[in-house]
């Protein structure tokens, strides 16, 4: 190849590699631009999902706020935090909801747990899953009224040992072909009556305790009952 015609391939060569380099960076450009736009929706509708499903465990009768507003968190032994959304009446935290996952057959089972203050469930729903059509399924409101028995329950009813599905001795139904999927939901439930039992001190504090220095004052809400 002559030194003229090596030349012209190179050029030729470096002219597509930089083409096929803009079209790359425009594309994207035009991803990010794209999450950006839609970013602010798609909170928005994961927030209209998340209370529309809150407001089916949490009765409307107990609680006199926005459910989304002023959540608190905690953090677990594992350093995993939990994010509490409170039902109050004023200052008085009436009921307590947070999410709680179990590990079922086609992945993750995310659910919504929502209990009154003596650790009693006031109801339970899913969030999302993956498992199978027909059969796992099941764990939906909208399915059956399977996940409607746990309304009530407690550590103590049934006892902490009958928490688990028939099929392993426990109280709860199976579903005939799938039982990994209720065992995994009844598990993440369990686990998530142990969590209130194990933070109920700070999940029914008075919700005074957690709001910002009084404006213009310089001082601190202190917990009612306190001096």
């Amino acid at each position: 190849m002559s030194a003229a015609s090596e030349s012209a391939f190179r050029t030729r060569t470096a002219y597509h590699a930089g083409l096929l380099g803009g079209f790359s960076m425009l594309a994207a450009a035009f991803l990010v631009m794209g999450n950006i736009a839609t970013r602010e929706a798609i909170e928005q509708r994961r927030a209209e999902d998340l209370l529309a499903l809150l407001s089916q465990v949490v009765p409307a009768g107990i609680h006199d706020n926005d459910l989304l507003v002023d959540p608190i968190t905690i953090t677990e032994d594992d350093n995993a935090k939990v994010i509490i959304y409170r039902a109050l009446q004023g200052t008085q935290v009436t009921g307590i909801a947070y999410e709680i996952v179990g590990q079922g057959y086609g992945g993750e089972i995310v659910l919504i747990l929502a209990m009154d203050r003596e650790g009693a469930i006031l109801g339970t729903r899913v969030l999302s899953h993956a498992e199978t059509p027909g059969l796992g399924d099941k764990i939906e409101a909208s399915r059956s009224d399977w996940i409607l028995d746990f309304n009530g329950r407690s550590l103590t009813n049934p006892p902490l040992e009958r928490w688990g599905v028939k099929k392993d001795g426990g109280a709860f139904d199976q579903f005939t072909g799938a039982t990994i999927t209720p065992r995994s939901v009844v598990r993440a439930i369990k686990e998530g009556l142990e969590l209130f039992r194990d933070h109920r001190e700070t999940l029914l504090v008075s919700s005074v305790v957690h709001q910002a220095a009084v404006p213009n004052t310089g001082k601190q809400q202190m917990p009612e009952g306190k001096p």
